[in-house]
């Protein structure tokens, strides 16, 4: 009887060690995405769908299309649908804490990526180092123009995590360029290259003595690049992106505009997915865990077209 009792106490310890252990399985996760439209986020996207199947692990995306309330909504119906994991890249600054709460509430680990959350941070935060590798592409455009002239910002969605450490990052730079003079800034609600080209336009007709620009996202530098070549001024305008979108890498190569920073978004979503997994499993992962992105010009922008990491 004592041999039989301790197999059955054995047997059943054994199953609720299999049990935990099947519980702490991902098999579903949700991915909430700030805007599809933009080819970065859509990198990230297919890198995490593909890293995911790979795993066997079933994704369910949401595109909040940039509109915060519509993505609070979105990442309720995904906590419905029994997500052991969600991957979320806030739409915007002002609900961005909203839907970390839900999910933690709910006992769902978050991983961000690309924006944090102020407030109510995510389990961990994938991000590029957003402010060094933007006093680089910074560097970059002031040495290209001489040192000095009159610079114009094009910030990208105001109060987000990368519009702020890319405008920390390019304050650091200007520090050692005093003949540098910033006549005009404005933000953009979509980091989107029809507002690149729209703000741009409106600042070169305001300050057409315009020679070094820093747009925050490659959208906007295209745009920008765009409403320079429309207004056709005397003078050599240097232009400076960041991202290393697949279009915008492309139109690099092709002298288009000057430099961006090439994040690292394949490796992005990869990471996002094993951070997940790793949580679900009860494991530790650091809270903020940032990559480098990689300064990007026309003499070493074909390695990335061919290969974007």
């Amino acid at each position: 009887m004592t041999f039989a009792r301790t197999l059955l106490t054995s047997a059943a310890i054994l199953g609720l060690t299999l049990g935990s252990a099947h519980a702490a399985e991902v098999k579903k996760i949700g991915l909430a995405v700030a805007n599809l439209q933009a080819n970065f986020f859509n990198q990230i996207k297919q890198s995490v769908e593909a890293e995911a199947k790979k795993r066997g692990i079933e994704v369910v995306t949401v595109d909040a299309k940039g509109d915060g309330p519509t993505q609070i909504n979105q990442i309720q119906d995904l906590l419905t649908q029994n997500i052991d994991a969600l991957i979320y890249i806030p739409a915007g600054a002002a609900a961005a804490t909203v839907p970390v709460k839900l999910a933690k509430a709910a006992g769902v680990p978050v991983i961000n990526v690309d924006r944090n959350a102020d407030g109510a941070p995510g389990d961990t935060f994938l991000a590029t180092d957003s402010v060094s590798s933007a006093k680089g592409v910074c560097e970059y455009i002031l040495k290209e123009a001489g040192g000095k002239g009159d610079m114009v910002i094009i910030h990208g969605q105001k109060g987000t995590t990368p519009e702020v450490d890319r405008s920390k990052g390019c304050a650091e730079a200007l520090k050692a360029y005093p003949d540098v003079k910033i006549v005009a800034e404005q933000y953009s609600n979509m980091w989107a290259q029809d507002e690149g080209f729209q703000i741009m336009q409106n600042m070169l007709q305001a300050n057409p003595n315009v020679s070094i620009v820093f747009a925050q996202a490659d959208g906007l530098a295209l745009g920008a690049a765009q409403a320079i070549k429309v207004a056709n001024p005397s003078q050599k305008v240097v232009v400076g992106g960041f991202d290393g979108d697949t279009a915008a890498l492309e139109a690099l190569g092709k002298g288009v505009f000057n430099v961006t920073a090439t994040q690292q978004t394949q490796k992005m979503g990869r990471d996002a997915v094993e951070n997940a997994v790793k949580l679900v499993a009860g494991e530790k992962v650091p809270p903020v865990q940032l990559l480098d992105a990689t300064l990007t010009t026309k003499e070493n922008v074909a390695e990335f077209i061919a290969n974007h990491p």
